[in-house]
C-alpha cells in the first residue's frame, strides 16, 4: 500500500472529473483524479442499451473537442459519450488513476488538508473535489414490497426488454428515462402502464432550432434556481431515433396506458394518484409557453425562421387521461415487472467532513462547500439550470478551479509570512 501527497484530489472521472482536471491543469495546479472503475463508467454500465444523449452533439460537449464522426445535429449513443470522455482525458493528459476506490476522507486534525484512505493506500491532499455527480444511489420508493412477487428494477439496471419477464410492465416515472424505456418496451410487444408525475415537456425542436438552442437564447439555461414548486419536476425530452418531442397523448395512442403517480400497494393492487390529467395539462402548458416565448423572440429579433403552427395542435385527451385508473390489480392485468425510473440520491458516506445538511445533501454555494477545502462538482442546479449537462459542468468546473486558486493564494501568503518570522 502506498502513501502519496497531492495538492488537489479529484474523486470521480466522469464528465465532472475530466472537466475539473482540464481547468486545474490550465491554472498550473497539480492534482490527481481517482476513479474506482473506468473513465465515464456510468455511461457504459448504468444505462440501457439503446440510450442516446438528450442533446445534439454540437451543444452537449466540451468546448475544445467535437464528437468524432457525428453530424452536429446527431445524438451520441452512450458508448460514444463514454468514448468521448476517454478521448478528452487523453487529449488533456488528465492524471487519472482508475481502479482505485476512495473509502474515506477526513480532515487532518492539527494539520493542513485532508487524509484520504483508498483501496490503494493513503493520500494527503490540501483540497478535495467530490466529482462523483448526482447519480450515486438509485432510488426505489418503498411502495411495493420486494417480496410481492414481481420483478422490480431501477432504470439504471434496465438494459433492454428481453431482460424482463414476458408479461405487462409498469414503468414508474415520466422523465426522459421513463418515457424512452416505456416506449421501447411497448414496441417489443408488451402492454405498458406509464406512471406520470409532474414534468416539463419542451419541444424537441421548433421553427428549425433544437430546444437546447431556444433555452439558450431565452436565458433559461442560466436560471439560478428552479421555479417555486418545481424543484423535483423532470424534463421529458428524447434524443432517441434522431430526436423527437415527448407527447404523452401520442404514447397513449401507441398503446401505452397512462396512469397517475404510483402511491400505494395493497393485496397485489397498486393505487394511483388523481393527478394524471393535471400533470399532462401542466406539461402541455409548459410546452406551449416555450413556443410562445420562442415566437416572441423570433419576432423581436427579426429572425427569418419557418413558422410552425402545427406544433400547437394537441390531440384530444386519450381514454386513460379522460377516465384514469385509480388502481390496478397487477397480477390481474398481467404485470410481471416494474421499472422504477425514479431518480437517484447522493451518497457521500466516504466524505466524512462537515459539509452536509441533516438529509445528507451537500451544503454549498456554486460548489464551494461549507467545509473549507472541500468542493462539489456535477450537482443539479449547482450554479444554474444547465449545471447537470455536459457543457454546464465544464463551466462550473472553471468556477471551482478559480476558487481553489484563490485559496492557494491565501495559503501561499500564510506560508511566506510564517517563513519570514
Amino acid at each position: 500500500m502506498s502513501s502519496t501527497k497531492v495538492e488537489v484530489l479529484v474523486v470521480g472521472a466522469g464528465q465532472a472529473g475530466v472537466a475539473m482536471s482540464e481547468h486545474l491543469s490550465e491554472r498550473g495546479i497539480s492534482h490527481l483524479v481517482l476513479e474506482r472503475h473506468r473513465v465515464a463508467e456510468r455511461w457504459r454500465s448504468e444505462r440501457w442499451d439503446s440510450l442516446v444523449a438528450n442533446g445534439p452533439v454540437w451543444h452537449d460537449r466540451f468546448p475544445s473537442l467535437e464528437f468524432a464522426d457525428l453530424e452536429p445535429g446527431a445524438f451520441a449513443s452512450k458508448e460514444q459519450v463514454a468514448d468521448y470522455f476517454v478521448a478528452y482525458a487523453e487529449k488533456i493528459q488528465a492524471p487519472i488513476r482508475c481502479g482505485v476506490e476512495v473509502t474515506s476522507v477526513r480532515r487532518n486534525i492539527g494539520g493542513a488538508g485532508f487524509r484520504v484512505e483508498t483501496s490503494d493506500g493513503t493520500i494527503d491532499a490540501h483540497y478535495i473535489v467530490a466529482a462523483t455527480g448526482p447519480f450515486q444511489r438509485p432510488v426505489i420508493p418503498a411502495v411495493v414490497p420486494e417480496d410481492a412477487g414481481f420483478l422490480q428494477i431501477h432504470s439504471s439496471s434496465y438494459r433492454n426488454p428481453q431482460q424482463l419477464p414476458g408479461g405487462a410492465v409498469l414503468v414508474v416515472g415520466a422523465g426522459s428515462s421513463g418515457v424512452q424505456i416505456a416506449a421501447e418496451i411497448q414496441k417489443s410487444g408488451r402492454q405498458v402502464y406509464l406512471s406520470v408525475g409532474p414534468h416539463d415537456r419542451p419541444p424537441r425542436s421548433y421553427r428549425g432550432r433544437d430546444f437546447v438552442w431556444w433555452l439558450g437564447v431565452l436565458g433559461k439555461w442560466d436560471a439560478s434556481t428552479p421555479a417555486l414548486g418545481a424543484e423535483h419536476v423532470t424534463i421529458a425530452v428524447s434524443g432517441a431515433h434522431g430526436g423527437h418531442t415527448v407527447d404523452f397523448r401520442a404514447l397513449a395512442a401507441s398503446g401505452i396506458t397512462l396512469v397517475g403517480r404510483t402511491n400505494t400497494f395493497e393485496n397485489g393492487t397498486v393505487g394511483f394518484g388523481g393527478d394524471l390529467r393535471t400533470n399532462v395539462e401542466n406539461g402541455d402548458a409548459n410546452y406551449l409557453s416555450l413556443l410562445d416565448e420562442a415566437d416572441a423572440y423570433a419576432l423581436r429579433n427579426g429572425l427569418d425562421l419557418p413558422e410552425e403552427p402545427e406544433a400547437r395542435a394537441l390531440a384530444p385527451d386519450p381514454e386513460s387521461v379522460a377516465n384514469p385508473l385509480t388502481e390496478l390489480d397487477l397480477a390481474g392485468a398481467g404485470v410481471e415487472s416494474i421499472v422504477w425510473a425514479t431518480g437517484f440520491a447522493v451518497d457521500y458516506s466516504w466524505l466524512q467532513v462537515d459539509a452536509f445538511d441533516e438529509k445528507g445533501k451537500p451544503k454549498h454555494q456554486r460548489g464551494v462547500s461549507a467545509e473549507p477545502g472541500v468542493y462539489f462538482l456535477g450537482l443539479p442546479w449547482q450554479s444554474r439550470r444547465g449545471s447537470s449537462f455536459i457543457w454546464g459542468v465544464w463551466h462550473d468546473a472553471g468556477y471551482v478551479a478559480d476558487q481553489i486558486t484563490i485559496q492557494r493564494g491565501y495559503r501561499a501568503h500564510n506560508e511566506q509570512a510564517a517563513a519570514a518570522l
